[in-house]
């Protein structure tokens, strides 16, 4: 049966991908679903593989603006009135200093159970500009959706097998990222200060 789904996502081709990954990316549960795809389309038709990336990158960003718009406009009717100013101060200062790294983590890295959408969500309520939030999705899903249309054609059926092996090392690679540019907006933050 998995098979006969494979093959009939693969006759669907980038649009399937395009249509999972706004799905997923709007909080529908698909775990794996879209970066699995990308793999079995890269593995099976690597002609298009890249095409199928960039619908899948599409599609992703196109889902998750969705959600960050709604909770933008959604958050001042449902705002929690029961959190101190103070407390719902500090942390907007904090999303608009490293909310983005937040975001950009679970949305480069394949595999890693990472809650996206909660910070989504969240970079949408804090009202995050909408040109930083593209940005930073665009550029996560980039590295991920072409790494794996790459992978896919570069090891084939064991690109899946890669991943998963080396799941945690991507996070890590990923975590150790951002803690670099933490650091590098606390020591320009310090510089500023100094000024």
């Amino acid at each position: 049966m998995l098979k006969s789904i494979g093959d009939a996502l693969v006759a669907f081709g980038p649009l399937g991908v395009f249509v999972i990954a706004v799905l997923d990316s709007l909080g529908v549960p698909l775990v794996g679903g879209v970066d699995a795809l990308v793999i079995y389309l890269a593995v099976k038709t690597p002609h298009i593989a890249y095409i199928a990336a960039t619908t899948a990158t599409v599609g992703s960003i196109l889902g998750n603006l969705l959600l960050f718009r709604g909770a933008r406009y959604g958050v001042q009717r449902f705002a929690s009135e029961e959190a101190p100013l103070g407390k719902r101060q500090k942390f907007r200062l904090w999303f608009q200093r490293y909310g983005l790294l937040t975001v950009f983590i679970p949305a480069v890295t394949p595999f890693v159970p990472l809650p996206l959408k909660v910070f989504v969500i969240s970079a949408g309520a804090m009202h995050t500009p909408v040109s930083r939030f593209l940005g930073v999705v665009l550029l996560a899903r980039v590295i991920r959706y072409y790494g794996e249309a790459y992978l896919g054609i570069r090891l084939g059926e064991d690109a899946h097998g890669f991943l998963t092996r080396n799941g945690w090392n991507i996070a890590g690679i990923a975590v150790a990222v951002a803690l670099v540019l933490v650091g590098l907006i606390r020591w320009r933050d310090r510089r500023r200060a100094e000024a």
